[in-house]
């Protein structure tokens, strides 16, 4: 592993064990009654305008056309009209955003702007004092607020966010080539400088700023968000909600920040924030393409949408009055988008259509049904009692694992024991169905996953393991041959470098 993969694993490490910290509150009694006081209304697509035959068609063929997909919910006018989950993943379990957290730092600037506690005119500079370089160029003392939430800060190159360290010292650091407002470059630290201003602004973290004004009203008692070393709440990623309280977000956006009866955003301020604010490109078919606002994208049709890493999307359509939200793990986020304009958009009408029962019951089962594709094989093996409990020890490694042992109980379930400094972590696997537990791998620290496993050939068990409360799903290969076994593990999806892990070989 290069150094560079090594110092990007030691943040997901930092930054997995600060979201597990700061998810740990316990819920507080009437949270339950409010959530559901807050939940949307649930709808026939017909009664809404959409034949529930033709939104069958789309969940199909999302299934099959999109590499994993987590979960989807779809909104029409004010309705929720389908809501699927594919197994392991589930409506009550947070799932992470990355970057579409952006767009709820982005509602906490608008939040505090509208409360006089900022302007988005304000230079960023004077309001840190104490991390500012000994000698600023002249562009870094022009950046102001706006060019923050358009992406257009004027870095040539992103400031890196490393553990331990200073990250808005880190930003204010780097150099700033371009005036600000007229050079477009994502920048996940420019976007963590907005929380930075919002907890400056307003003495508060941005979660602590966010849940009266913004996650109460929408039902979400209990966010996660991680933060920085300084205990800065994240701005750029590092919020895990539920897919249905993202629904509620971005409708609170598609009415334009009016939420039962309460103005909790400025209609301004949500105008304003969607819209189109810098160019960054100018490709027709690329959504990535079609202009920046204030930490939201605008997408082709007239649509603008917050997304995140590896395919999470909350997809807000003014014209056709309805919201979109996908969970997923794919490595081209376009073709999902091409695929809700090609097969979803078609099908909102402006009228009812006559009720239709049967399609509905068939779309409603077809939802209830979904699952993540398990490993596909025998149960069993004529070799599996041979090596049944057997611990096979690795060298030392950069994933940490000393040894590992596959066992075939006598009911016929399969553990993969993973041992991990003298601990052993007994995962249960389940065939054709998954079974949840915990692990820590490499250098996760534990967190819930959910195993599948067969043999697909006679030497060969693949286990299958989904990590979900993320995208991320590992399947390792185990070839036991000559008294060893072979190790190979390789992700759906990954952050900077290979999908494929390490090989080890252990006897």
């Amino acid at each position: 592993m290069s150094s560079t993969m090594r110092i990007y694993w030691r943040i997901v490490v930092l930054v997995i064990l600060l979201v597990t910290a700061a998810g740990s509150g316990v819920m507080r009694p009437g949270v339950a009654a409010d959530v559901e006081s807050r939940a949307l209304p649930r709808s026939a697509p017909e009664a809404q305008g959409i034949d529930s035959a033709a939104l069958l068609e789309f969940i199909n063929a999302a299934n099959e056309k999109v590499e994993t997909m987590n979960s989807i919910l779809l909104v029409r006018h004010g309705h929720v009209v389908a809501e699927g989950y594919w197994s392991p993943y589930n409506a009550e379990t947070r799932h992470a955003l990355y970057s579409l957290t952006k767009s709820f730092t982005s509602s906490a600037i608008g939040l505090a702007v509208a409360e006089g506690k900022l302007s988005i005119d304000d230079l960023v500079l004077p309001l840190f004092p104490e991390d500012a370089p000994a000698e600023p160029g002249a562009n870094l003392k022009a950046l102001r607020v706006r060019d923050l939430l358009t992406m257009s800060v004027g870095h040539h190159a992103e400031a890196s966010n490393r553990p331990g360290e200073d990250w808005t010292r880190n930003f204010l650091a780097q150099p700033v080539e371009h005036k600000p407002g007229t050079y477009f470059l994502y920048n996940t630290p420019g976007s963590h400088m907005l929380s930075a201003i919002v907890q400056k602004a307003t003495g508060l973290t941005t979660l602590e700023y966010l849940r009266p004004r913004l996650f109460a009203p929408l039902g979400i008692e209990d966010p996660v968000w991680m933060s920085s070393p300084q205990g800065v709440t994240s701005g750029g990623w590092g919020l895990k909600l539920r897919t249905r309280e993202i629904a509620r977000f971005g409708q609170l956006y598609l009415q334009k920040g009016r939420w039962q009866g309460r103005q909790l955003l400025p209609a301004s301020w949500v105008e304003t924030a969607t819209a189109r604010q810098v160019s960054n490109g100018s490709n027709p078919a690329s959504d990535w393409e079609q202009g920046y606002a204030f930490q939201f994208w605008r997408c082709r049709h007239r649509i603008f949408r917050g997304d995140g890493a590896f395919g999470q999307y909350c997809v807000i359509m003014p014209e056709q009055d309805a919201v979109l939200v996908i969970t997923s793990g794919v490595k081209n986020m376009q073709s999902v988008l091409d695929l809700v304009w090609e097969r979803l958009l078609p099908v909102f009408k402006e009228k009812p259509l006559p009720a239709n029962a049967a399609r509905h019951q068939q779309l409603n089962r077809r939802l209830a049904d979904l699952k993540v594709r398990t490993a596909e094989g025998a149960a069993t093996s004529a070799l599996a009692s041979g090596i049944s409990g057997k611990f096979y020890k690795f060298p030392v490694n950069e994933l940490k694992i000393d040894s590992i042992a596959l066992n075939a109980g006598a009911s016929g379930e399969t553990t993969l024991t993973i041992r991990r400094n003298g601990s052993d972590q007994p995962v249960v696997i389940g065939h054709g169905e998954w079974k949840k537990g915990t692990l820590a791998y490499g250098e996760w620290p534990s967190q819930p996953v959910a195993a599948s496993g067969a043999w697909i050939a006679p030497d060969l068990y693949l286990a299958r393991l989904c990590f979900y409360e993320e995208p991320f799903i590992l399947d390792l290969r185990l070839k036991f041959e000559n008294g060893k076994v072979v190790f190979d593990g390789e992700f759906n999806v990954y952050f900077r470098g290979p999908t494929k892990q390490p090989r080890l070989v252990g006897g």
